[in-house]
């Protein structure tokens, strides 16, 4: 990890199926939280975290990520020809001018781990960063999640996981670490366990959409036994490079998470944003307390 973080993955081949109908045409990292699309947090996040390649592996049929990303000619134009420049310079920061995005298709839904090792020629073997929109993390004003997680890496030379606590009765719902505290928001990892029960699991700390990796990882990620439904498990890989260099920690990350991969999430997500807004806040306050 003695090189800086550069490149990010996103992976975001999925389909969206808890969003239909409205994920039969829009993708479900284009739906908005106000007026911001899921992957524009994510790639603010990945920017703020030193990130100038992103990665975006995504399915044949996806197209709209890269149509947002895309330079709008007519609508400039428009907006430009009307003097509207604070609307012109919200289209135009979709993507900071020194950041490339690079897209990948991933041929079949094959997992976690193989979607990130459809990334492997684009990343080749410097340290990246894996984020997955649908977890929206947010810190207000201070570091971004991903940001903190490479700090933290470089200094501790290691990989790095976004944890969070959950309630024990939810262990099931997501991959679980036991691990050994280091300070009072990292921990190196023990073992990972994928969605134990709740008598079974380890601990509470539940693995969240955040990683930063070595290089390494493609290397094991390609060694590793597909699993049910011929996928390729992440968390299968990082247990291999936990046994090889004996040191990946575990990171309670500053800020709090928005599982926007359901609708209870993403109403959560909007509403809190719309707090943050000294001109919507009043409106929120007045409707809930119609309500």
């Amino acid at each position: 990890m003695s090189k800086p973080l550069r490149k990010v993955v996103f992976p975001v081949a999925g389909l969206g199926t808890r969003f239909l109908p409205a994920t039969k045409v829009v993708a479900k990292e284009m739906l908005p939280v106000l007026d911001k699309p899921l992957i524009q947090y994510a790639v603010d996040e990945a920017v703020d975290a030193g990130a100038d390649t992103l990665i975006f592996v995504t399915n044949r049929y996806k197209h709209a990520i890269a149509d947002y990303f895309d330079k709008a000619y007519e609508l400039e134009a428009k907006l430009q020809e009307k003097g509207k420049a604070e609307l012109l310079a919200l289209v135009q920061g979709t993507l900071p001018r020194h950041v490339r995005a690079i897209f990948v298709t991933q041929p079949e839904a094959l997992g976690l781990g193989h979607a990130v090792l459809c990334a492997k020629p684009v990343v080749g073997d410097e340290p990246f960063g894996v984020v997955l929109p649908d977890d929206l993390l947010w810190n207000g004003t201070g570091k971004g999640a991903l940001r903190q997680m490479t700090e933290l890496a470089e200094a501790q030379q290691a990989g790095v996981i976004a944890v969070e606590e959950v309630p024990h009765d939810e262990t099931d719902k997501y991959g679980i670490v036991d691990a050994t505290p280091v300070d009072e928001r990292s921990a190196s990892i023990r073992y990972m366990v994928e969605k134990p029960k709740p008598a079974d699991a380890p601990s509470n700390l539940a693995v969240v959409g955040r990683y930063v990796l070595p290089g390494r990882i493609f290397h094991l990620l390609e060694q590793t036994t597909p699993g049910a439904g011929g996928e390729i498990q992440l968390t299968d890989a990082i247990e291999a490079l936990l046994k090889e260099q004996g040191k990946v920690l575990a990171y309670r990350f500053e800020g709090i998470r928005f599982d926007c991969g359901n609708k209870a999430g993403l109403v959560r997500a909007t509403m809190h944003m719309a707090m943050q807004d000294p001109k919507l806040a009043p409106t929120v306050r007045a409707f809930l307390d119609q309500l």
